[in-house]
């Protein structure tokens, strides 16, 4: 297991505390325009870690490649946060078929409905449906007994909705405790990023297992490595995909995992104007085509739980180099 650095002030639970109180009172223009704030504030001193952090390339021990001897791995994922996001799921499944991606797409339980018509239509489509789990709230690691109590919910999604994998709200983290969640893999760290409330950063582009508090089986780990939609599209206000094409060239160039984290609930598909915490859909699919059309057949494409399967099997497994990549 890596080590998590725990860098700054956000990572205590009186500040997560404070701030989840405090937000339903900010408007959401207010709490924009805070974040931006901040976020410009303290870019010009984080460099040398954001968007790349180049210690981070080292790979795991005893690493042998990708499937099929791709170059590096490709993992997209997308996080609901709200009903306007499960309205565009389809939209940017949509998207992605096109340009011929699959993806996960991870659900707040307890937050807002999802319908089964949509989850079916995913999954039958070849994407993959997760738990992003229960209400969104800050409160799942403030106490043992909440997190057993929410951990108990989420189990049960997990196994009526036939999922493997799970991704922490605000990626707010103890991976001692997701050990408990009947799970293959987690996405609740990242390799670098200092503007998240909880500063988990496992300082590796890799995937790597976890062994449980209990001696079961271990989870595999996948932190994403590049930087949040909202963090670049929004806070930051850039235009195009040239942060994400990027740090993809840069992790293609070291052959790791390049995992993304977008958003449908901040999207705007038809065109219109976007409001203060929206940002185009069509940067995404630059960023796909620009994928698709640089690197062609030398990356590993699949879904999370594929490689998730790939590393509980064993990556240094003559058979399952062999076998070539998993089809989606």
């Amino acid at each position: 297991m890596k080590k998590q650095n725990k860098s700054h002030f956000w990572n205590t639970p009186v500040v997560t505390w404070l701030y989840y109180l405090a937000k339903p009172a900010i408007p959401r223009s207010v709490q924009i325009m805070l974040r931006r704030a901040i976020v410009k504030r303290y870019l010009p001193r984080l460099s040398s870690v954001w968007p790349i952090d180049e210690s981070a390339a080292r790979p795991p021990e005893g690493w042998t490649g990708w499937p099929g001897k791709k170059q590096f791995a490709l993992v997209l994922t997308h996080d609901v946060e709200s009903v306007k996001g499960v309205d565009q799921c389809r939209r940017l499944a949509q998207m992605e078929m096109k340009l011929g991606f699959r993806s996960s797409f991870n659900f707040v339980v307890k937050k807002y409905q999802t319908p089964d018509e949509l989850r079916h239509h995913l999954t039958d489509n070849g994407f993959e449906v997760g738990i992003h789990g229960c209400y969104h709230d800050g409160k799942k690691y403030s106490s043992r007994e909440i997190f057993m109590e929410r951990a108990q919910v989420i189990n049960q999604y997990l196994q009526d909705w036939d999922a493997t994998g799970f991704r922490s709200p605000s990626m707010h983290c103890n991976l001692d405790w997701i050990g408990d969640l009947n799970v293959e893999y987690d996405l609740s760290t990242f390799d670098t990023d200092p503007f998240e409330p909880s500063a988990t950063g496992t300082g590796t582009i890799f995937p790597f297992l976890v062994q449980r508090r209990e001696n079961g089986p271990p989870f595999v780990e996948m932190p994403y490595t590049l930087p949040q939609d909202f963090t670049a599209f929004v806070l930051l206000g850039e235009t195009n995909p040239d942060i994400w094409k990027k740090k993809l060239d840069w992790i293609a160039e070291k052959g790791g995992m390049v995992l993304v984290n977008v958003h449908p609930d901040y999207m705007v598909f038809d065109g219109s104007r976007p409001r203060v915490d929206e940002y185009p859909a069509h940067i995404y699919e630059d960023f796909l085509l620009y994928l698709k059309e640089r690197y062609k057949d030398d990356f590993y494409h699949c879904l999370p739980r594929d490689l998730a399967r790939y590393f509980l099997e064993g990556v240094n497994s003559a058979e399952k180099h062999e076998r070539g990549e998993i089809k989606l």
